[in-house]
């Protein structure tokens, strides 16, 4: 048990994309690595996460818990840095389960110069290994994946499961986007669920890939292939809360049809705003609160003199607006030479569209959205990009759902 206190806090975070600074020369071919990232920061994540670490010691959550995708891409050194970073930790547990790029990922690489190099990657023995304060933790561990399953305090148990596909050796494959929970780690699964009911404990499930389908149009891959399986369990055992990530974005689901589960699915902690997620269990109820790391005030002092790290999600957003609007902007320059105007405001609007609803913040008036409608920027931009119609629809919400917090009731 990790404390005996009936009220606990602990702090969710996930898609970290850790590479470690060793594994890079901030040369052409890592340069160009970071432009393909997808709006992920590469460079400055050793110290957001040390950063991260003296915040935790200053107010002393009970665990902290990632949901995967600790590396950028299975890199063993990657994930061997994280693990010395967080030993930095003074009363706080660090939990951690895989994503789909942390184990046997056939990208990972370091990067010199103009070339890059394979680098070695995490087989289950060495995650185990790494993270091996995790597992020390556990009150149980599943012989056939990386889940195991620890009591925070006598009234919750959190179940930690590895929902990833992965081979048996090291590969050059790239990694499997979609997941599932194994038919064996299912039986433990269910196991540490009938446990927690004999023991009047309450479990909260942790894994990579979604329970529920968080965007009604992009969710191939992101949801768990055997999710009906894994809902029903929830049903069987009134599991009322579980924490994933994988999608990047920030999302709340509610109970679905007959399963009694609420869904948080944190956003990458390497882009948009650092969110992360504080969970506070009373006896009778749970509540979590999304919140932004703002670190300046835990950098030292020769950091503090970087303006880029000064004003970091400023230069998060930027990097990830930048990503998105260059994306569709490119394809319609090609197109349409004489409308730049147009096609940055397309750009830009594209892209702000996505950024709120990565962060969560994607909740707007129903005049607001029916003025985003009716822009030409929107306007071209369906014209002109028909297949993007029903996503972009999906991206913002009016009703008075919250994204950002939620409270669960025993």
């Amino acid at each position: 048990m990790i404390t005996n206190d009936l009220k606990t806090e602990i702090w969710v975070i996930s898609d970290t994309h850790l590479i470690a600074d060793v594994l890079h020369d901030n040369g052409q071919a890592f340069s160009r690595m970071q432009k393909t990232s997808q709006g992920k920061d590469l460079y400055y994540q050793e110290t957001v996460l040390k950063s991260f670490v003296k915040m935790a010691n200053e107010k002393q959550p009970a665990a902290i818990v990632v949901t995967g995708d600790i590396t950028f891409n299975g890199e063993r050194t990657s994930a061997e840095r994280f693990a010395q970073i967080f030993k930095g930790l003074t009363k706080t547990k660090l939990l951690v389960v895989p994503g789909n790029h942390d184990i046997f990922d056939g990208w990972a690489r370091e990067f010199r110069g103009k070339k890059q190099f394979y680098a070695g990657q995490i087989s289950p023995m060495f995650w185990k290994s790494i993270f091996d304060k995790s597992y020390r933790a556990s009150e149980d561990e599943d012989s056939n994946s990386l889940a195991y399953s620890v009591q925070l305090n006598p009234n919750y148990l959190l179940v930690l499961a590895d929902s990833n596909y992965y081979g048996k050796e090291e590969t050059t494959t790239a990694p499997f986007t979609k997941g599932a929970i194994n038919k064996n780690e299912l039986k433990w699964l269910e196991k540490q669920f009938k446990k927690a009911s004999q023991q009047h404990l309450r479990p909260i499930l942790f894994m990579h890939h979604n329970l529920y389908a968080h965007n009604p149009v992009v969710n191939q891959n992101y949801v768990l292939d055997n999710a009906a399986e894994v809902r029903r369990l929830c049903a069987r055992y009134n599991v009322k809360l579980a924490f994933s990530g994988h999608i990047h974005a920030q999302n709340i689901l509610g109970p679905q049809e007959m399963t009694p589960t609420t869904e948080v699915v944190t956003s990458s902690f390497c882009s948009t705003d650092q969110g992360y997620g504080v969970v506070r269990l009373h006896q009778k109820h749970i509540t979590y609160v999304r919140k932004s790391f703002d670190m300046r005030k835990y950098l030292d002092d020769h950091e503090s003199q970087n303006y880029t790290l000064m004003h970091f999600h400023d230069y998060l957003k930027n990097l990830q607006l930048g990503t998105l609007a260059a994306n569709l902007m490119q394809t319609d320059l090609k197109k349409n030479r004489d409308s730049l105007d147009l096609i940055r405001k397309m750009g830009r609007l594209f892209a702000e569209m996505n950024y709120n609803f990565y962060t969560g913040q994607n909740h707007l008036k129903n005049n607001q959205l029916a003025k985003i409608h009716a822009s030409e920027a929107y306007k071209t931009l369906i014209n002109e990009h028909p297949e993007y119609e029903l996503y972009l629809k999906t991206l913002y919400d009016t009703s008075s759902h919250s994204n950002l917090q939620v409270k669960i009731r025993y």
